[in-house]
């Protein structure tokens, strides 16, 4: 039986008509409907967690793996960015604020062999997303802890999520617990399911094999903040 996919799903979804104002042109991608909301899209259930037993694995080509407690991830220098986010499901919010372990200066912690040059971002619910290693060592590339001056909601990623501005957003996953560096690229959860595995807002790279992709709107009906 043919498995109706989610990203089969938004291909055949109409793109909506999006009227941009001249002083946001350079700033919204082909196709995105900026909004005020938050919404909140992810698979599976929000995880509960003990603190006292959570913890961050870094791993895969290093010289010694590393694990990390939230208190050490708090008591890392933090920074803070705005930027403007794009989800894939054609929603754009603007003039985001974050703050966080910026990720190049967390690799001052890891002695990541030459040979790994891509990463696997693992979270809770059996999730998982790829990302070069070159895509990561950006000034806005965070392992945020806090959005708009506040601690991450669960809904939204607490206690770590990652935030990757240039690519669409499923790529900046929730609730991640593991950080693996790879020798080769293999995909993760969404690339593995029809989604494009690099995942440019502004080359509109939603779905792997098409062209034009064709989005969905499911994120107006979706709950948000």
């Amino acid at each position: 039986m043919h498995k109706d996919t989610k990203a089969e799903r938004i291909k055949r979804m109409q793109i909506p008509a999006v009227d941009v104002p001249p002083e946001l042109a350079g700033r919204i991608p082909p196709g995105q409907v900026v909004t005020d909301r938050f919404p909140i899209l992810h698979e599976g259930e929000v995880p509960k967690y003990d603190m006292a037993a959570w913890s961050l694995r870094v791993f895969g080509e290093v010289a010694e793996e590393k694990t990390f407690s939230y208190d050490d991830i708090l008591a890392l220098p933090h920074t803070q960015i705005q930027c403007d986010i794009h989800c894939v499901t054609r929603w754009s919010k603007l003039d985001t604020v974050w703050e966080g372990v910026r990720f190049r200066d967390f690799l001052q912690l890891i002695d990541v062999k030459p040979e790994g040059k891509y990463v696997m971002i693992h979270a809770d619910n059996d999730y998982e997303t790829n990302v070069p290693l070159a895509d990561l060592m950006g000034d806005d590339i965070l392992l945020a802890t806090t959005f708009d001056g506040k601690p991450l909601t669960l809904k939204h990623g607490w206690p770590l999520r990652l935030v990757v501005p240039h690519l669409y957003f499923w790529k900046s996953a929730k609730w991640i617990r593991g950080i693996e560096f790879m020798a080769e690229d293999h995909e993760g959860f969404w690339e593995r399911n029809g989604f494009h595995n690099v995942a440019d807002p502004f080359e509109e790279q939603r779905f792997s094999g098409e062209a034009i992709p064709i989005p969905e709107d499911e994120w107006v009906r979706k709950e948000f903040d």
